[in-house]
């Protein structure tokens, strides 16, 4: 009979590992009671339910939350929180990820402004009363000077605001992995003088055994590396985001620097783009690099400095120190103003991108005049002067590029090569690696001797070649920093131009006064909060760049609007009739007097229609609504049926079946013609129902029923118009009428109402001018006819005679006999209407 097999287990092994655990819950669940224990099932059971019945909640909420987020991606919109942030979403793999975005808060403004509106004069960045609105000072050269360094730091305040913020974090780790990278250097450095000697001494199994350490280091130090550029692209990526939105905020707010920043200011030759969009990035690039081609060198050349003393003594560190100290004096004196080449270059690119923008913004109306061949003029000169700037700077690397290769790679290769041999031809001078040639105690075996020396040649001549590594990217980095100074030079004044705009901090030169109606001789009041609009004293200036003066268009200017008191503002052109929408809409400064308005723009304030209707980026829906997101638009209670109406009666409820939908995305410029455009605009005013709106030229491309439709819509909404526009056929829908340039200097100006007495007799006038000008119409065309027989005739010279005139030429005659035909075909014509009419 067959023996039972004995390899199974006489337990369950997991309840052999669970049994001591499970043995104690068992006896304290024995000597329970049972009220106890139903107690327990209970409580367990209820437990179990609610966490069902959480669970499921969770689970409904996170599927409503996902949906709203595909629905707010979708339209391109985000989630406000009371405190002022914006939680935007973005799509990331196969998920949605949500960004918060916090506003900047003026008391970090307030606090940075004298950073770049008032360096210390440790900074040397000018004496500010004395170089007032010129930021930087024209004496400040882009370069390494302590300049540089109060630049580099201010902006330095804003990519790291504060020591537990996520730069900072990024920071630390790179420096922890750069610290290892040197720690592995030096295990790398002892390891390859280890592998020669044991394979100069034939020993197999410790040369094996070293070329596993080496491929496992090898690994590890791989890993390190890749990590390090990780990093540095991190820090790169978080120092232009801070910066990015802080320009942004100081940028893009109710104080318009957007506009003044260009229009008025003029403290950046171009706009803004260039800088936002290239120079920050090259800028960030450059600064999360210097950590790492500073920090690193430097630790290095102080750990490797210390590892070749020990090896080789106190006359190779002297001379080691020394090598440093030519070697960047020499490369320092001779090295280009890299700086200020790079600065001058971002400029000349950016002078070149706005040719291009130009280009594109104006394309239409340079096809219309045939003008690319001057376009093309324009681009080239643009193009070869950035060419001639930039052929300059690298001829000017090539001479410095040969120093600096020549310098850092063949002579400290030669002095590094003198260095190791000093344990050799000077042991009382090579430290330890003397001693060992002159310790009495050491073996007298050649060969071991020859090991030796192998093996501290091999370690040493590593070291020199990490140090050289590090001191040619110490030497390379000067050139690093003087281009991160140009691009430093760039950002810096950029946001101390913005700080200036937002601050109004503009000042007349110590010892001077302010020129007439320049930005520093702003006396005027701009009051938010009047039910009306009202000017007082106010002249009509069109302000020039800082420091000029500007250019005045009326003296003085004094009306006042109440709620239903429509008003057309007209005159010549030049005489100023947009100058008050810019003035009260606050683009243009008020110089002198008061201008009062409602506080807010849009909703029950004030909302202006520019002469160019602008479209924005987005849905159909977003044109209507805008500057609305659909956010808003939802609070406010609205919705699509609601821009259906208002779409109808601008007569354009055709737009949605048209064009796809309300959700569809379009260039929607290109797409809408001119009438489209403006009745596009009128969507919007009637939209948001303000209480008063100013309208440039809002129908110039609107035929003349639509146009009347369109102002009786805003009237019965309760709107108050004021008028720029030059139809005499839009008084019948305004109260009042504004005529600017009167008078012979085109300054003096007169506030009536329409349909006065008076009004009629200049109407009744003009009328009385133009009849006399038609009566005088035939015998104009009668002269003129006589004037052509004249014309047609050519008189010959003769001797001793007045002249003969030639005849026609046949050509001539039978044109002249083909015009009386026709002549006398229409006078048929009349006489069987006249006898047709009776």
């Amino acid at each position: 009979m067959a023996s039972q097999s004995t390899l199974r287990y006489p337990t369950d092994p997991l309840l052999s590992v669970l049994g001591p655990w499970a043995q104690p819950f068992r006896s304290r669940i024995k000597r329970s009671s049972r009220t106890e224990r139903l107690a327990t099932t209970l409580v367990f059971a209820i437990t179990v339910i609610l966490g069902a019945y959480g669970g499921g909640r969770w689970l409904r909420a996170r599927s409503k939350k996902e949906v709203e987020r595909q629905r707010l991606l979708r339209r391109n919109s985000g989630l406000r929180s009371k405190d002022g942030s914006r939680t935007i979403l973005v799509p990331y793999r196969s998920s949605i990820a949500e960004v918060k975005i916090h506003p900047t808060k003026p008391m970090t403004f307030d606090a940075h402004r004298r950073l770049f509106l008032n360096p210390p004069q440790a900074a040397r960045l000018g004496d500010s009363a004395q170089l007032a609105g010129q930021v930087p000072p024209p004496n400040t050269k882009p370069g390494l000077n302590i300049a540089f360094i109060h630049q580099f730091l201010s902006l330095l305040s804003i990519m790291i605001p504060h020591w537990n913020s996520k730069e900072s974090g990024l920071l630390f780790s790179q420096g922890i992995f750069l610290l290892l990278r040197t720690y592995l250097s030096l295990v790398v450095t002892r390891l390859d003088g280890e592998i020669v000697r044991d394979l100069v001494a034939g020993n197999g199994r410790s040369f094996l055994w070293g070329i596993l350490k080496w491929c496992g280091v090898g690994g590890f130090a791989s890993y390190t590396n890749a990590i390090i550029k990780y990093l540095q692209s991190k820090v790169a990526i978080a120092f232009r985001t801070r910066l990015t939105r802080y320009i942004h905020d100081l940028y893009l707010n109710n104080n318009l620097n957007y506009y003044k920043l260009l229009n008025l200011d003029g403290g950046i030759s171009q706009g803004a783009d260039q800088f936002i969009t290239n120079d920050l990035t090259l800028f960030t690039a450059s600064a999360a690099s210097l950590y790492s081609s500073i920090g690193k060198p430097l630790v290095d050349l102080i750990v490797f400095n210390y590892q070749l003393f020990q090896s080789l003594g106190p006359l190779a560190l002297t001379g080691l120190l020394a090598n440093y100290f030519i070697t960047a004096t020499a490369l320092r004196r001779l090295s280009p103003p890299f700086g200020k080449l790079k600065a001058v270059e971002g400029r000349k690119e950016g002078d070149f991108r706005g040719l291009h923008s130009r280009l594109i913004a104006n394309a239409e109306e340079v096809a219309f005049y045939g003008g690319a061949g001057m376009e093309k003029v324009f681009l080239d000169k643009g193009f070869k002067d950035l060419e001639s700037w930039m052929e300059g700077i690298y001829r000017l690397k090539i001479r410095y590029n040969m120093l600096e290769d020549f310098v850092l790679k063949y002579s400290w290769s030669a002095f590094g090569y003198l260095i190791t041999s000093f344990p050799i031809f000077l042991p009382e001078w090579g430290g330890l690696g003397g001693r060992s040639e002159i310790d009495p105690d050491a073996p007298d075996s050649t060969s071991n001797r020859s090991h030796g020396r192998m093996q501290q040649f091999i370690t040493n001549k590593r070291l020199m070649l990490s140090l050289a590594d590090a001191g040619g990217r110490m030497m390379y980095s000067i050139k690093d920093l003087s281009e991160l100074a140009g691009y430093t030079s760039r950002v810096y004044t950029l946001i101390s131009t913005l700080h200036r705009v937002h601050a109004s901090a503009y000042y007349p030169s110590r010892g001077t006064s302010p020129e007439p109606y320049s930005l520093s001789d702003i006396l005027g009041t701009l009051h938010r909060g009047y039910d009306g609009v009202r000017l007082e004293n106010v002249p009509l200036v069109a302000p020039a760049i800082f420091p000029l003066p500007g250019d005045p268009l009326i003296p003085s200017l004094s009306f006042t609007i109440t709620p239903g008191a429509h008003v057309l503002i007209s005159g010549p052109n030049g005489a100023g009739k947009s100058s008050i929408a810019r003035v009260l809409g606050g683009l243009w400064p008020v110089y002198r007097g008061l201008v009062s308005r409602p506080r807010t723009t849009g909703t029950d304030g004030i909302m202006f229609l520019p002469q160019r209707p602008y479209l924005a980026s987005g849905t159909l829906r977003d044109q209507v609504i805008y500057p609305h997101s659909e956010i808003d638009m939802r609070d406010s209670g609205r919705n699509d049926r609601e821009l259906s109406k208002i779409l109808e009666d601008v007569r354009l409820g055709y737009l949605p079946d048209r064009e796809g939908g309300w959700e569809v995305r379009k260039e929607w410029k290109d797409v809408l013609s001119g009438g489209e455009k403006q009745r596009m605009a009128f969507a919007r005013l009637i939209y948001h129902e303000p209480r008063y709106a100013v309208i440039d030229e809002g129908t110039s491309a609107v035929s003349s029923d639509v146009e009347g439709l369109l102002y009786e819509r805003c009237k019965d909404r309760g709107i108050t118009l004021l008028t720029i526009s030059t139809r005499v056929s839009l008084k019948r829908y305004h109260v009042w009428n504004l005529d600017l340039g009167q008078g012979e200097e085109g300054e003096e100006w007169t506030f009536d109402r329409i349909g006065t007495e008076q009004e009629k007799e200049v109407v009744e006038k003009e009328l009385e001018t133009l009849r006399e000008r038609l009566a005088k119409v035939e015998g104009w065309r009668r002269r003129r006819e006589e004037i052509e027989e004249e014309l047609k005739k050519v008189w010959v010279a003769e001797e001793g005679a007045e002249g003969t005139e030639l005849p026609p030429p046949e050509y001539a005659e039978k044109e002249g006999e083909r015009r009386e035909e026709k002549g006398d075909e229409r006078d048929d014509e009349k006489e069987e209407e006249v006898e047709a009419f009776g």
